[in-house]
Order: structure tokens, then sequence, then C-alpha cells
């Protein structure tokens, strides 16, 4: 009898428990919640949230300047002031642009970066940022402006060097380097994310080991990072260069800037380069690097002239003194860099020319274009050095995040390409990336090189920097003749919870903040 009792009733409690069903992950969202009415709603998309996880569908919520849910959204008894339909699309977080250049206060808007998903810039590269010895007050200015994008600003060493009035001195005193060194700390303090380095350029190529070794250890103390434009990119001194830095990571962790190799060739070259970062991590020596997906660099002309043609010393008592050798010297070095054809001038009145049609209609030697008419410092041009193959691996490695290297302002297709082009070639065409690695390298990765806890990565609590766009529609128009091109395909850009990008096109306003690393 007590079977026939106990049986049934245990069956009913069963079915009763089953009934009880969990709360979705939705509605425990709305218990914490009081409001009714949300800013936006991104509907029927597919996240890739930029941990390198696989797509997957879902709605998300963004509330002022952050993302509040992510998951599937039941909008019964709620509403949004605007609603999204991503179906179709993707869905990730805004790129981080570890290595750009710009001045916010003269251009703040940063179109270029947003066309392409740059939602962040990382500004004061190559050992170059504003000459103030107390940046805080040149990021209130920033701050005050309101720029286009995100800007992360660091400490450039050259400046440092002018400022302390260390200069072109190749043996600093101590005394000197300490005061460097408080002007550097002083900068670290008041937000700046790290310090770096342009050792090719004048004056940080002067810089010796000690003076490097010291601001190191006060970057490492300040839990910051170094970024460096290395000593020499060429191929017989790259390893060098590179390990230079990793010295410098002995204290601090440390990034080579655009990694390349100049006149090097092929993926077994790259696996090379790419040994002596993984054997100095296995070390101990935190390492990364960046890279951007163009195979010719841009940067001043100076870059072809010898130290010694350089400041200080008199460049017109060299060309007095020393022309033939000068001349010999500037000729070796453009035909190792491919000859004078691979030289695209980006500076007027002779920009968007070669160095060779430039020789030619002067109906000159191309050296002698270079000392008496365009002298050192006197352009800045695209030098096509590099290897498709070789900079392809860099651009796959797991170490190694996207860059852009670029500004406004610079005839380079990478200022205006770069992050479009990862997708539209190394995604989309050659299939080198899946797009989820690609958006982690241009999100999640830099987010936590950088220390930016709060961005790189679609998830409640994080800021509302979005994108979404078709894969299939991402175009890169930037060439090198016309390098101002904006990138096409990215519909919607999302700052700080803000539209940047509407459809396609240019919203009112500007919506980046000035971020500090405290």
């Amino acid at each position: 009898m007590c079977k026939k009792i106990f049986i049934p009733l245990l069956l009913s409690l069963l079915v009763v428990t089953a009934c009880q069903q969990e709360p979705s992950a939705f509605e425990k969202f709305q218990q914490t919640q009081s409001l009714t009415q949300y800013d936006l709603l991104i509907k029927n998309g597919h996240v890739i949230d930029g941990t390198g996880k696989a797509a997957y569908s879902a709605d998300v919520i963004v509330q002022a300047d952050s993302i509040i849910f992510t998951g599937a959204v039941d909008t019964a008894g709620i509403s949004f002031s605007e609603v999204i339909d991503a179906s179709g699309k993707v869905v990730t977080p805004g790129f981080i642009d570890t290595h750009a250049h710009g001045d916010p206060l003269e251009t703040p808007d940063f179109h270029n970066f947003l066309a392409m998903g740059a939602t962040t810039i990382s500004l004061g590269k190559d050992g170059s940022s504003p000459a103030q010895e107390d940046l805080s007050s040149w990021m209130q200015q920033v701050e005050d402006t309101v720029p286009g994008v995100n800007i992360a600003m660091f400490v450039g060493h050259g400046t440092l060097r002018m400022l302390s009035g260390i200069k072109y001195n190749p043996r600093p005193s101590q005394e000197q380097i300490v005061d460097m060194g408080e002007m550097l700390a002083k900068n670290l303090d008041a937000g700046c994310f790290g310090m770096t380095t342009g050792l090719e350029y004048i004056p940080g190529t002067y810089a010796p080991d000690y003076e490097l070794e010291h601001l190191a250890k006060i970057v490492g103390e300040k839990g910051k990072f170094i970024t460096s434009h290395v000593r020499n990119e060429d191929d017989e001194a790259i390893e060098a260069s590179l390990r230079e830095l990793l010295l410098q990571g002995r204290y601090c962790p440390v990034q080579a800037s655009h990694i390349k190799v100049v006149y090097g060739q092929g993926e077994k070259r790259a696996e090379e380069i790419l040994k002596v970062l993984a054997d100095a991590r296995s070390e101990g020596i935190d390492v990364t690097a960046d890279v951007y997906p163009y195979t010719a660099s841009y940067t001043t002309i100076s870059i072809v002239f010898p130290e010694w043609a350089l400041p200080p010393n008199n460049y017109e008592q060299v060309v007095k003194n020393k022309r033939a050798a000068l001349a010999e010297f500037l000729r070796n070095k453009i035909n190792q860099r491919n000859g004078p054809e691979a030289t695209l001038i980006g500076t007027a009145p002779w920009a968007g020319k070669t160095l060779e049609q430039v020789a030619s209609e002067l109906n000159k030697p191309f050296e002698d274009v270079l000392i008496d008419d365009i002298k050192p410092g006197g352009a800045s041009g695209a030098y096509f050095v590099m290897d498709d193959a070789l900079q392809a691996r860099f651009i796959a490695d797991s170490i190694v995040m996207i860059c852009s290297d670029g500004s406004p302002t610079s005839r380079h297709p990478r200022g205006h390409g770069t992050f479009a082009k990862i997708i539209e070639q190394y995604v989309m065409q050659d299939s080198l990336l899946s797009l989820e690695e690609a958006v982690w390298k241009m999100t999640s990765l830099p987010a936590k090189r950088m220390g930016l806890e709060d961005r790189g990565v679609i998830a409640a609590g994080k800021k509302a920097d979005i994108l979404i766009f078709d894969p299939e529609q991402v175009r890169a128009t930037a060439t090198y003749e016309a390098p101002f091109q904006l990138a096409e395909g990215f519909d919607y850009v999302i700052v700080n919870g803000q539209l940047s990008i509407r459809e396609g096109r240019f919203s009112e306003g500007r919506n980046g903040e000035m971020l500090r690393k405290l």
C-alpha cells in the first residue's frame, strides 16, 4: 500500500521540479535593472567578441557609453531610443591602432581612422611626442577638443632628450639621465601608457645602452611598456637591433614597432626573426610586436642620409667639404633600397612622384637631387623595400598585432586602409587569418597589451566601441597614387556608445576620449 502512495507522489514532485525552469540570462539581467527604456539595441548580429572564439548570434544593449548586456533580448515591456538590425553582419569591438600618428589639435575628426574601423589610436610614437615637459596640459587640451577617436598617449624618448638638453650628446652624464628620467616618470604618472623610442632617428640614435636601461627601469616601475622603432631594420642588422630592445625588456614589457626586414626575403627569414622573440619570451622577456600590411615603409628622407650629414653636424659644411663622399653614399644607399624608382616622394612640390621621376624632370642624377633640392628633412617618402611573404608571416604570428603607422595627412595608403586591408586581403582573399583571428589581433590583443581593461571585447561592462559590417563589403580603397581615399564597408562605427558612422556616413560631432592609464 505504501508503494502505491509513494510512487505517484515522487512522480508528481519530479514534474513540478521540471516545470520550474531556470530564468534566462536576459530575465536575470532585467531583475537587476530599473529601466524600461535603453539607449541602443543591436539585434540579430553575429558577434565576434574579440577574444578569438567563434562568432555567435547575440543581441547587444548599449546604455550611455557602455555595453550592459549581450545575448538574446526579449523586447516585450522595454523600448530603445535606437534599434540597429545587424542581420547578415558581424558585430565586433572597435579596432585599436597600436602605432599611429597625427595631431588631435589640428585634425581632431580623424575620419581616416574611423572609416577603417579604428576607434582607439596610440600617439607619441617613434620617440616623438609633443614638446612639453608636462604632457598633462596637452592631454587636457585634447580632452577639451573632443577627438573623433579615443587616444592613448606615449612619451617620446627623442623628445625627452631634446627637452632635457641632452639633445645629440652620445654620452650624457648621470645627472642628465636622472633629469630625463624624472620628466619621464612625471608623464607616466599623468596617464601616458609608456615610452617610445625611435633609435633610427636623431636624436634617439645617439642613446647609449645605459641611458635606455635607466629609462626602462622607470617604465617598469610604473607598470607601463616601451614600444620601439628599433635602431636598424635592415636584413643584416635586425637581429642585433631587436636584441638591444630585449635588453630593455629585462626591466619592462617591450614591443617592436611596425616589425619589418628591409631587403629580407621569404617566410623562412621571418621565422628566423620570430625565433629571436620566441626565445626571449621563453626566458621571461615580455615582448610583442605590431605590423602594418604594406610592403613600403614611409618616413623622412633623412633616413637615407649618413649620420655624419645629420644634426648636430652642419649640413652645408658637409656638402662643401665632403660632397663626393656624400654623393657616393646616397647613390649606393638608394640603389641598395631597390633604386630611385622605389622611393616615392610624399611632400610638395614632388608629392606623388618617384625620386627617379624627379631626377628626370630636373635633368640631374638622383643623388644630386637629394643633396641640393630635397636635403635631409626636406621630404618624406614611401620606400618599397619589403617582401610580401616575409611580412605576411609576421601578420599571422600570434604575438604580432596590427598597427597602421599612418596619419590623416601622410601620403601612404596605410593611414586610410590598414584595418580594411587586413580583412579584405588577409581574411577574405588569402585566408591567412580567420575573421575571428583578425579581429582578435585588432581588438583584445592590443587592449591587453596596453592595459585597456574596459575596451577590446564585446561584453557587459566594457566600453561601447563597436563596429557593424559585412566583411565581404570591406574595401581598402587608398593607393600609393591616391593615398587619402577612405576605406569602405564599415556600416556602423560606435565610439563610447555614440554613432560616429551611421549607414556608412559620418555623423555630426566627435565622440572620442583622451585615455589615461593611471
